[in-house]
């Protein structure tokens, strides 16, 4: 290899929980530099987990992301002129990247009055492992699995 490889910068924890997946979570609400507005969203719907469920919001959450987390993905190799979907292990890091991109985009699709709403039933139906974000990761398990055939080209 010719260049080195970037090291990953470090996140401080966020200032409401001194949570370092919070702030990671905070940082992909993030739009436009608007940091004070992501983490209002981000602990609004947390406060709205506790009313609702009478439970730690804090767990809840970190329950949700778990849940949604992948094991394995397929990435496409090629294998003289053909391509295939090899399944791959994810590594701790971006699997969590993952499960935060995916329940993010599909809170957002949610219909409900504001985003700290989506993202708090979002939250809620994750951690009882159903909604759109858990269906995500159990697809992508789906398509690892009838393609185990092609993990022998994995390198």
């Amino acid at each position: 290899m010719r260049k080195k490889q970037a090291e990953r910068r470090l996140v401080t924890p966020d200032p409401k929980f001194n949570d370092i997946l919070v702030a990671r979570f905070v940082n992909c609400v993030l739009k436009e530099g608007k940091k004070h507005l992501a983490r209002r969203i981000v602990y609004q719907a947390i406060d709205t987990i506790e009313n609702k469920t009478k439970s730690n919001g804090i767990d809840v959450f970190r329950k949700a992301v778990n849940n949604v987390k992948p094991l394995l993905e397929i990435r496409a190799r090629r294998v003289g002129g053909a391509t295939y979907q090899v399944p791959t292990e994810v590594r701790e890091s971006r699997s969590i990247a993952l499960a935060i991109r995916w329940i993010i985009n599909y809170a957002s699709d949610r219909k409900d009055k504001s985003m700290a709403l989506k993202l708090a039933a979002e939250f809620m139906a994750a951690a009882n492992n159903e909604g759109a974000s858990v269906k995500k990761k159990e697809d992508t398990h789906k398509m690892a699995e009838a393609n185990k055939a092609f993990a022998h080209f994995k390198w």
